[in-house]
C-alpha cells in the first residue's frame, strides 16, 4: 500500500493520531510518518504499511541531528528491503553448514552420548531457539532497525550498550574459533602439498607455528573482504553452502564404506564393560548440556537477527525463510557429525571428533587438498555472515559518529585474535561446558528481556524516531532502564556457581551443577519474569504519583 506526501491511508482513522508537539517543525511527509508511529493501535495496522512508514522515517531522518545514528544504524530504506524467504533460507544454510555445527554433535558423541541422543539434542535445541529467533526478527522487519537500536527500547539509549557489547564479545569468540578452523584447514593443505611435518607448539601461545601463520593469513583474508562492505555477504551465501554439504556427504559415504553398511554405521560402539551405548550418568549430564549448547550455539544470532531481518521484504519472508533454513540444516549436518564420529572409533580405534583432523587421516594427496579448500571457502563465508555483521554494528552503537561498520569489523577481528581461540576449540570439555554454557547464561538473560519487553510490555509498538533520541521515552533514567539491567543480573546469578565450578575454581553441589546444565533456559525465564514484574511495578508507581499530583 503506497502513499504520497501529504496523504494518509483511509485505514488509519484520525482519532488514533497522537501528534507530538514537534511535528509542526518537520516536513509534511515526515509529519505523516511521525503521526502514524504514535498510533496506540499500531499493532492493528497492516504490516506492509508499517514497513513503508519505517522506510519513510529512514528517508527523512536527519543523521546530523543525533549522536545515536549513522548510515549503518539508520532504519533500512525501501530499496534495501530485497531479501526474500529464499535469501533468508540461503543465509541460514550458509551459516549453519560449518565445522562448529559438525563439532557440536561430534563433541557430544566424544563425551559419551549416543549419536541418536546427540542429534536429538541438536535438533530440539534448534527448534527451541527458532522461537526467539523469529520473535526478535519481527521488529527488524517491521521497523528496519538493527539489534543495537532495538535493545534501546528495553535497556535505554545508553543502556543498550550493555547487551550489545555482551553479544559483540561472544561473537568475537566465535569469529576467532572459525578463523582457527579455517587456518587449520589451510595448514593441512600446505602440509600435503609441500610435505611439511607437524612442529612443536610454541610456548605461551600453545599452537603449532604453521597453524598460527595460517590462522593469521585466514584472519587477514576475512578482514580484507569485510572492509569491502556488507553487500557481498548476500551473494556469497548463495553459493558457499554446497561446498561443505558436499564434503559432509563425502564423509558420510566414506564412513559407510569403512563400516560395511549404513546399519553398521548407526550402531553405537559398546562400553568397556560390554554394555551397549553410554552410561546413565554420562547420558543425563551430556544430554542436558548438549541441549543447552545447541540453543546457545545460535544465542548470538537469536539476539541480533534484526541485523538481517531488517532487509526482508515482509514478515512472511523472514519467518518462512528461517523455518526452512535453520532447523533442517542443523539437524542434517549434526547427523553427519554424530554418526561419522561414532564410526571413527571402530575404524581407527579412537573417536576423532575434529573433522579437520579426520580429513587428515582419511585423505591423501589431492583428496585432502580439495576437501580442505572446500572447508576453507565454506568456513570463510559462514564466519563473515554469522560473526561479523552483528558485533560490527554493536561496536558502532557505542559511538555511532566515530565507529562505523568497517571500524567495528576491525575491532571484532582484533578481539578474535587476542583471545587465542585455539585454546577454546581444542578442548571439547571447555568448548561445550565452559564456553557455550557460560555465554548462554548471559545471552539467555538478554533474550528474555528483549522478547518480554517487545511482545508483552510494548506490544510491538515502537517509536522509531525516539530510538535515536536522548529526549524520548527510551531515555528512562539517564539513558538506562534499571529494571532491564537488574533482570539480566537476576538471570545470570543462578548460573554463576556452576560456571565458577566449570572453570575449576571451586566445587559446588549437584543442585547448582544441575542449574548450570540448563543455563540458557534458566537465564531466559528468570530475566524475562523479573523484567515483566519490575516494569509493571514501576509503571503502577508512576501512575499513582501522577494521580496524586493531579
Amino acid at each position: 500500500m503506497g502513499f504520497t506526501s501529504g496523504s494518509v491511508p483511509h485505514s488509519l482513522p484520525p482519532r488514533h493520531w497522537h501528534l507530538d508537539a514537534r511535528v509542526s517543525a518537520v516536513p509534511r511527509r515526515q509529519w505523516v510518518a511521525f503521526a502514524v508511529l504514535r498510533l496506540p493501535t499500531l499493532s492493528q495496522c497492516p504490516s506492509p504499511f508499517v514497513i513503508e512508514v519505517a522506510a519513510v522515517v529512514a528517508a527523512t531522518m536527519d543523521m546530523d541531528s543525533s549522536r545515536l545514528i549513522n548510515d549503518d544504524l539508520a532504519p533500512t530504506k525501501d530499496a534495501q528491503r530485497t531479501w526474500s524467504k529464499w535469501h533468508i533460507a540461503a543465509l541460514w544454510v550458509g551459516m549453519a553448514v560449518c565445522i562448529p555445527t559438525y563439532t557440536l554433535a561430534s563433541g557430544l558423541v566424544d563425551k559419551g552420548l549416543g549419536w541418536k541422543a546427540a542429534v536429538a539434542a541438536v535438533a530440539l535445541g534448534n527448534l527451541v531457539v527458532l522461537i526467539p529467533m523469529v520473535l526478535n526478527a519481527h521488529a527488524g522487519t517491521r521497523y528496519g532497525i538493527p539489534f543495537p537500536v532495538l535493545v534501546r527500547a528495553s535497556f535505554g539509549v545508553r543502556g543498550a550498550n550493555l547487551p550489545a557489547l555482551l553479544r559483540a564479545f561472544v561473537a568475537c569468540g566465535w569469529f576467532g574459533i572459525n578463523t582457527y578452523i579455517g587456518g587449520s584447514a589451510l595448514a593441512q593443505v600446505l602440509r600435503v602439498l609441500f610435505d611439511i611435518s607437524v612442529g612443536e607448539r610454541m610456548p605461551f601461545l600453545g599452537v603449532e607455528p604453521l597453524e598460527f601463520v595460517c590462522f593469521l593469513a585466514f584472519w587477514g583474508l576475512q578482514l580484507a573482504i569485510l572492509l569491502r562492505g556488507i553487500d557481498s555477504i548476500k551473494h556469497l551465501e548463495t553459493w558457499s553452502a554446497p561446498f561443505l554439504l558436499l564434503l559432509g556427504g563425502a564423509l558420510l559415504a566414506w564412513a559407510i564404506a569403512k563400516t560395511g553398511s549404513f546399519s553398521e554405521l548407526l550402531k553405537d560402539p559398546p562400553r568397556a564393560d560390554g554394555a551397549p551405548g553410554p552410561s546413565g550418568s554420562v547420558l543425563g549430564l551430556a544430554l542436558g548440556a548438549g541441549l543447552t549448547s545447541a540453543v546457545s550455539f545460535w544465542g548470538t544470532l537469536a539476539l541480533n537477527i534484526p541485523d538481517f531481518s531488517r532487509f526482508a521484504k515482509s514478515q512472511k519472508d523472514q519467518v518462512i525463510g528461517q523455518m526452512i533454513g535453520l532447523p533442517l540444516t542443523m539437524a542434517f549436518f549434526a547427523f553427519i557429525g554424530a554418526v561419522v564420529t561414532n564410526a571413527t572409533e571402530s575404524i581407527f580405534g579412537v573417536r576423532v571428533a575434529d573433522p579437520v583432523a579426520l580429513l587428515g587421516k582419511i585423505g591423501g594427496g589431492m583428496t585432502t587438498v580439495i576437501a580442505m579448500l572446500a572447508l576453507l571457502v565454506a568456513t570463510l563465508t559462514t564466519n563473515v555472515a554469522a560473526n561479523i555483521v552483528g558485533p560490527a554494528n554493536d561496536f558502532s552503537n557505542v559511538n555511532p559518529k566515530r565507529i562505523s561498520f568497517k571500524t567495528g569489523c576491525i575491532i571484532t577481528a582484533l578481539v578474535g585474535l587476542i583471545i587465542m581461540p585455539w585454546r577454546l576449540y581444542n578442548d571439547a570439555g571447555a568448548y561445550l561446558f565452559t564456553w557455550l554454557l557460560g555465554y548462554g547464561a548471559m545471552l539467555g538473560s538478554v533474550g528474555g528481556v528483549m522478547i518480554v519487553d517487545y511482545w508483552l510490555i510494548k506490544r510491538q509498538r515502537l517509536s522509531v524516531e525516539d530510538l535515536y533520541s536522548y529526549d524520548g521515552p527510551y531515555t528512562y533514567k539517564s539513558g538506562w532502564n534499571p529494571v532491564a539491567v537488574v533482570a539480566v543480573i537476576c538471570g545470570v546469578a543462578p548460573n554463576l556457581p556452576g560456571f565458577v565450578a566449570a572453570l575449576g575454581l571451586t566445587t559446588v553441589s549437584d543442585f547448582w551443577s544441575g542449574i548450570y546444565t540448563w543455563a540458557w533456559f534458566v537465564a531466559f525465564l528468570v530475566a524475562g519474569t523479573v523484567h515483566y514484574v519490575g516494569t509493571m511495578i514501576t509503571r503502577n508507581q508512576r501512575a499513582n504519583l501522577e494521580r496524586a499530583s493531579a
